[in-house]
């Protein structure tokens, strides 16, 4: 418990950002910390006085809303996402936006694989009732409420997929997404999918096999059909926007737009299955009630707004470390490699959690620390993002450090050393990102990422060194990927279709040297 005492009283710490707050405590004396001066705000007979109290009133508005965004982190997520894409791409059921280009820097969204064609789309069950999504044969998808849980498919084998690692294995077929707490009919020839939130997240991605063609995987998504069950023949037709190239901000929401996006998200939902009572509770302390106005004046909407930039940067701290407490992320030993999976086996994915509720297996408990540590920079889990079916799927491997265990900044310049024989039979590839908030790195670049299918030059040996640095060493211009100065950056290496020596983890990558 001593461990996480600091990054969960940290919000106490960050007041400064309250005006009002820094202008009550004139009167503590100086010298003292800000939990010094908290402690020890002056009582007149035995009691408050007017300015101590509203210090402290002002400080319980900023602790709670600060301590609710790191609770609701991946539903900021998913909301950031939902808002980004409909304010440029429009709003509804049968809006699929594709990138049908690739994803790039300009699309802000946390950890974006530019190597494959992304969709996603925002469903709400609540005001269209259930709905159908029609997949071809080979398209690969994830269906996830808005906690970001993967949907559990009826039978109990099944959760969130489609696809390779879904009910219908790969063979295309007739998906149905019913609501919270669903007692209708249940009609046959579907995958009957029970969402926990009216809102639901649809995740789509297909392969490209040749860089300079990317019509089939598109071409592929865009058979899709989603629309109501009971509404089929009266159905909006499907629209598939290009959001390639489209400047667009789909991550967390960092100021105070965040509590107006959970109280629509409240609004919207039933309130049994979107939070226990004790969180519903703390909503309420910031005014945030389902079916009641949410109107914060002008001092209380400064004091979230604060809370909010001070959560989101607690997320960051937390979300750029080897482990939380009691758990370390890294890979292999003596290297600075990160996944919190890393222990998952065929007999269990997901390694010392229990389930993707990020319940930890050695308390019972759900670890919020982890579940923020991956909503700050990363979004979708389901069985099929962390298999560990040799061929299938994809494994990822995370570095913020370089070899001397020091923060990867655009300053420096740096090599990593892939071992020959890279465990992926489809293909592998690195990817940077912005330290900041985790998007995809603007470097000049098309993309930020390199990898087999670029066909990098290897060494004599089949080992393959990849550079980072503002400018390529000299003869290694096809394994360079630029860094802008002054920017702190991440690492994501990816493995498609990992073979044995992935999944055993037998073979090694070499850190990130700086030279």
């Amino acid at each position: 418990m001593k461990k996480t005492a600091p990054i969960l009283i940290a919000a106490v710490a960050l007041t400064g950002c309250n005006p009002t707050a820094q202008q009550n405590q004139t009167s503590a004396p100086q010298g003292q910390s800000h939990f010094e001066q908290l402690a020890n705000l002056p009582d007149k007979e035995n009691r408050a006085t007017p300015e101590t109290a509203q210090t402290l009133n002002d400080e319980l508005v900023f602790q709670r809303a600060t301590q609710t965004y790191l609770w609701a982190m991946p539903l900021i997520n998913t909301l950031g996402m939902k808002f980004g894409s409909e304010e440029k791409f429009g709003a509804g059921y049968n809006v699929l936006p594709i990138w049908k280009r690739r994803l790039d820097a300009k699309t802000l969204v946390t950890t974006p694989n530019s190597d494959v064609i992304y969709a996603m789309s925002y469903l709400d069950l609540g005001k269209d009732g259930p709905i159908v999504f029609e997949a071809p044969p080979m398209m690969q998808g994830i269906l996830l409420d808005f906690w970001q849980h993967p949907i559990p498919v009826d039978g109990g084998k099944y959760f969130g997929d489609l696809g390779i690692f879904g009910p219908d294995q790969a063979k295309g077929g007739k998906f149905l997404i019913l609501p919270p707490g669903y007692k209708g009919p249940v009609p046959s020839g579907y995958y009957v999918y029970r969402s926990e939130t009216n809102n639901v997240f649809v995740f789509l991605r297909a392969f490209y096999q040749d860089p300079k063609d990317l019509s089939p995987p598109v071409n592929l998504i865009q058979q899709g059909k989603i629309y109501p069950l009971n509404n089929k023949a009266g159905a909006k037709a499907m629209v598939f926007p290009d959001g390639s190239g489209t400047p667009a901000n789909m991550l967390p929401r960092a100021d105070a737009s965040a509590f107006d996006q959970l109280k629509t998200l409240i609004d919207s939902e039933p309130s049994a299955y979107i939070a226990a009572p004790d969180w519903l509770g703390m909503l309420a302390t910031l005014g945030i009630v389902k079916g009641q106005p949410f109107n914060p004046d002008a001092k209380t909407r400064a004091i979230l707004d604060a809370a909010a930039k001070t959560g989101y940067k607690m997320s960051r701290v937390i979300g750029q470390q080897p482990g939380v407490p009691g758990r370390s992320f890294i890979i292999w030993p003596n290297h600075h490699w990160l996944n919190p999976m890393f222990d998952g086996t065929p007999d269990n994915l997901t390694g010392g959690y229990k389930d993707f509720h990020w319940t930890r297996r050695d308390g019972d408990y759900i670890d919020l620390n982890s579940r923020i540590w991956f909503f700050t920079d990363y979004y979708s889990i389901s069985p099929g993002m962390v298999t560990q079916t040799v061929g299938k799927g994809a494994k990822y491997t995370i570095a913020f450090v370089d070899s001397d265990n020091n923060y990867l900044t655009g300053d420096n310049n740096y090599r990593v050393h892939l071992p020959a024989n890279v465990p992926a039979a489809n293909f592998w590839s690195v990817t940077l990102y912005e330290a900041e908030n985790a998007s995809g790195l603007a470097n000049g670049q098309p993309y930020p990422s390199l990898g087999s299918r670029d066909k990098p030059v290897q060494n004599p040996d089949g080992s393959t060194d990849i550079y980072f640095g503002q400018k390529a060493p000299e003869g290694k211009e096809a394994n360079w990927m630029a860094t802008p100065a002054g920017k702190g950056y991440f690492v994501i290496l990816r493995f498609y279709g990992p073979t044995e020596a992935a999944i055993n983890k037998t073979w090694v990558p070499g850190d990130i040297e700086k030279q």
